[in-house]
């Protein structure tokens, strides 16, 4: 199912799959909020979202990160953390950050959450951690883009990785 969504002045179009509707539009709205400044700053930050102790879906204050990674801040007020987010801070030709790394698998199969990354072209990956798959919800340009991205330097981008697929590929 396709859906529009509208964050600040961005339309973000996200294809919803077996995550929640709502927490893709939660996600999709602070990704889209943190891309810029994550540009400016060439850091990732993260956080999580989860449900309150009244039921709300909600999200943490993000955390800055560094160039390659992120650790975001134990959430005091998610009382049922059910995914991470993060972005992929600026365009580096030091990275392959068009897609999650297996790190970024890891950390979400670690905690038993799911994840999503936002990347440096304006994409958006869920990383299912039980099945170890990445998929785009949507790809480049669905989210600001950073200026210095550079469409193709990372080759063929697929729709959808196995955690197995995604450490080869990045290992080449």
């Amino acid at each position: 199912m396709k859906h529009l969504i509208i964050a600040g002045a961005i339309l973000v179009p996200v294809i919803v799959g077996a995550q929640e509707s709502s927490e893709v539009t939660l996600v999709s709205s602070i990704l889209a909020d943190l891309q810029l400044v994550s540009f400016a700053q060439n850091i990732e930050y993260c956080g999580y979202v989860g449900f309150n102790t009244d039921g709300q879906l909600i999200a943490s204050k993000p955390t800055r990160g560094d160039e390659g990674s992120c650790l975001a801040d134990d959430p005091y007020h998610i009382k049922v953390i059910t995914a991470s987010y993060h972005t992929h801070g600026g365009h580096s030709f030091d990275y392959i950050n068009e897609v999650p790394s297996g790190e970024d698998m890891e950390g979400d199969a670690d905690e038993g959450i799911d994840g999503y990354v936002a990347t440096p072209g304006g994409r958006l990956w869920y990383i299912d951690s039980v099945e170890m798959i990445a998929s785009q919800l949507c790809g480049i340009q669905c989210l600001p883009v950073d200026p210095a991205f550079v469409e193709g330097e990372n080759g063929h981008i697929a729709e959808s990785y196995s955690y197995y697929d995604l450490v080869i590929r990045l290992a080449d």
